[in-house]
């Protein structure tokens, strides 16, 4: 697995009683999944012959980010190394602009978009071109950015000038008026064997995933089920090998457009280690390896995630005594990072019949962790 961060980590967990043997390829030693992996290799993904030499007596490479250059996978291919998701349907992921461009000549829904050349050609997008829905206008670079980061909303064109200061391409969208985030996670195998998992709702709060809760409440079952089957379409039109999580916008009229796609284990599906009878993690692990795949179903009527971000408290540890003791049934699942401000150190699951109840108890429990309740 290239990258050591904390989705390698959980991948790695998943894997275990499978007993299949890891090698990492991790920027640090103190990486979250370098601190777990026995085979762990330090140095730069975006360095050829150290692809190469990491990726030699490997059965098979996969990923915990998109940013492998291509041109690097396509080269471990051609050496007989195979590559899953392949450098074809990572480039989706990678490059927003590639992303956006494929996925409307399938017939795919989403948002207005163009890629633009500067905050002129922005006021165009915005005002003057048909089907304009005027500012605010959505920007962000094609390439490098997540939760968050690499994402402007723009009210003029005199607020258009930073994006352009990364000197790479720039894609405007349409913002859209939606009424919630959806996300649509599936996995598929070398020969085309798929699941789908249920829709899930997701809350961001700062442009962060703060709270997943699957199934979506009050999510129609025929949208629930058109929603997976665009996900399945996505993934096997692109070729997608392993896991794909599509992130949606629902819209009042309870139609969805695609917003973003991760060709990975994602945040949106983390619920999945408690909640599913086969996690995402065990499932694009049994993809990337060409394995009969396992069933997505749910446990519970209800399980809810909540992402523990860092807070002024360094130890967490601490608030375990409390969470533990008031919820014996909740999960915690921490990644070994130092906590700092706002950074992801962890996740808890809950799960149960009453969702009002199952919600309370993971909100609580994270926010005892990070030191912002205390009772």
């Amino acid at each position: 697995m290239v990258g050591g961060g904390q989705l390698a980590r959980m991948t790695h967990e998943a894997g275990i009683p499978l007993g299949i043997r890891f090698r990492l390829l991790s920027d640090t030693p103190q990486d979250s999944a370098a601190q777990v992996v026995q085979d762990v290799r330090v140095g730069d993904y975006r360095d050829l012959a150290t692809l190469r030499d990491f990726a030699r007596g490997c059965d098979v490479i996969t990923f915990d980010h998109e940013h492998v250059p291509v041109e690097h996978l396509r080269a471990l291919e051609a050496d007989g190394i195979p590559v899953r998701p392949g450098p074809d349907a990572l480039v989706h992921a990678q490059d927003k602009g590639v992303m956006r461009a494929r996925l409307t000549a399938l017939g795919v829904p989403c948002p207005r978009h163009r890629i633009v050349a500067d905050p002129a050609d922005v006021r165009a997008f915005a005002e003057d071109e048909p089907g304009a829905t005027g500012f605010p206008v959505v920007l962000k670079t094609v390439r490098g950015g997540y939760d968050g980061k690499g994402v402007w909303v723009v009210g003029s064109e005199a607020e258009a000038a930073e994006p352009f200061r990364a000197g790479v391409p720039v894609l405007a969208e349409e913002k859209v008026p939606f009424t919630r985030e959806l996300a649509a996670n599936v996995v598929r195998s070398p020969h085309g064997q798929a699941v789908a998992y249920p829709v899930v709702e997701s809350v961001q709060v700062g442009g962060v995933c703060d709270t997943v809760i699957a199934p979506a409440p009050g999510l129609d079952p025929e949208a629930a089920a058109r929603a997976q089957h665009l996900a399945l379409t996505v993934a096997r039109e692109l070729d997608v090998v392993g896991h794909l999580a599509v992130e949606l916008f629902e819209t009042a009229d309870g139609s969805v457009l695609v917003n973003e796609l991760a060709m990975r284990p994602h945040n949106s599906g983390h619920w999945t280690q408690d909640g599913a009878v086969t996690s995402q993690f065990a499932n694009h692990l049994r993809a990337v390896l060409d394995l009969p795949l396992g069933d997505p179903r749910p446990r519970a009527p209800w399980t809810v995630m909540a992402n523990v971000l860092g807070g002024d408290y360094p130890d967490m540890y601490q608030g375990y005594l409390h969470c533990l003791a008031r919820d014996p049934g909740l999960r915690v699942h921490m990644y070994g990072k130092d906590v700092k401000p706002g950074r992801k150190v962890g996740h808890v699951t809950t799960y149960g019949t009453d969702l009002a109840e199952v919600r309370e108890r993971a909100r609580h429990a994270a926010d005892y962790l990070r030191g912002t309740i205390t009772e």
